[in-house]
């Protein structure tokens, strides 16, 4: 038996404990990531399998990176509502057009600091936030595997819903065991 997710820039998170023959596959966007959704699949795990953290094994597939991964003022009011670490979860990232730093004069706007576009953007690392989630369920650092991907730096590998408009296509998580 296998269990599959689609996923293209969500972190795709599957789990597995060997020991007791389980399986997990978690789909964790922001909005499940803020929802904790990997912890409560733990716990679930956990409360009806008879699994034990400790036990498990956890990987983290290609998902888009803090890099890539600007968010708004929504997300990050519900972070800080779900999670005491998350300014922990966000950088301030400023936007690296070319065209800007070789022209600075052409952007330069008539308001006053910090009321234009022009600034720093906020990018969440929704990965950090599913790894964690993971250790607090009670999985070990070293039984938690994460893939250095960026899927939205690497469309020519991987498929980005935010770089490629929503034109893409979906990548399957699959995890199973053998009988």
């Amino acid at each position: 038996m296998l269990l599959g997710i689609l996923v293209a820039d969500c972190v795709p998170v599957l789990v597995v404990d060997p020991k007791r023959g389980a399986i997990g596959a978690f789909h964790a966007g922001w909005r499940g990531t803020a929802k904790r959704i990997v912890e409560r699949g733990v716990g679930s795990m956990r409360a009806i399998l008879g699994c034990e953290p400790s036990s498990l094994q956890a990987a983290i597939g290609p998902c888009i990176h803090s890099c890539c991964y600007a968010v708004g003022e929504e997300v990050i009011d519900e972070f800080h509502s779900q999670f005491l670490y998350a300014d922990e979860l966000f950088s301030e990232v400023y936007d690296r057009d070319p065209i800007k730093e070789k022209y600075p004069l052409l952007f330069l706007t008539a308001r006053a600091p910090g009321h234009s576009n022009i600034g720093p953007q906020r990018h969440l690392d929704l990965m950090e936030a599913n790894r964690r989630q993971l250790l607090h369920a009670g999985v070990p650092k070293d039984n938690i595997w994460a893939a250095e991907e960026c899927t939205s730096c690497r469309t020519d590998l991987l498929f980005s819903h935010r770089r490629e408009a929503g034109y893409t296509g979906r990548m399957m998580g699959v995890v199973g065991l053998i009988a």
